[in-house]
């Protein structure tokens, strides 16, 4: 494990939201409906309230760019804006314990709008990234067709695409390339 269990889950959850943007057939956005927004929420094991309506899935969905914004700037520009956040949201640190989750931190109430959470706890990661000096961790997919975020948890720093196939794809062309390199 690289980062704290909470600070991992963040991470993996701002990749799943941002992405979404693009995750569909023929890169089409897979977060139109509330259920598709709960879905993604499930998968996270987001607790806390929601409001399952158009307003939250399009607040989700407005926040997608501000996230992958913090993903790939430098890291004064990751520090003002994770600093923003956390002012905007007037976040307050707080240890907590709740399901199956053993103590880890929030700094938003249960209560808060789930955009305010979202963009609150993505900030509390990128705390631990920054401060770890791990921001290459944090990358776009390397394919030249694709501009889905990946986040690199692997030992030796080595994951350069995304979950949407890229590798295969890009594993596939190289083959195929030297095939056909030795062929003539």
């Amino acid at each position: 494990m690289v980062f704290a269990h909470d600070t991992e889950a963040a991470l993996e959850f701002v990749v799943a939201l941002v992405n979404s943007a693009t995750a569909g057939p023929g890169g089409t956005d897979v977060l139109s409906t509330p259920a598709d927004l709960d879905g993604l929420l499930d998968d996270g094991a987001w607790t806390g309230s929601r409001t399952h309506d158009e307003v939250e899935v399009e607040s989700m969905r407005a926040l997608r760019p501000r996230l992958r914004q913090l993903w790939t700037a430098s890291e004064d520009d990751a520090v003002a804006q994770v600093n923003d956040v956390l002012r905007q949201a007037r976040a307050l640190p707080q240890l907590v314990r709740h399901d199956d989750w053993d103590w880890h931190l929030h700094a938003t109430a249960p209560e808060a709008p789930l955009a305010t959470r979202a963009a609150v706890e993505a900030a509390m990661a990128l705390v631990d990234v920054i401060r770890a000096g791990e921001l290459d961790r944090l990358r776009v997919c390397e394919a030249d067709d694709c501009d889905d975020i990946v986040l690199d948890l692997s030992r030796n720093r080595s994951r350069r695409y995304c979950e949407g196939g890229c590798a295969a794809r890009a594993h596939s062309a190289a083959y195929r390339a030297r095939k056909s390199e030795l062929a003539r």
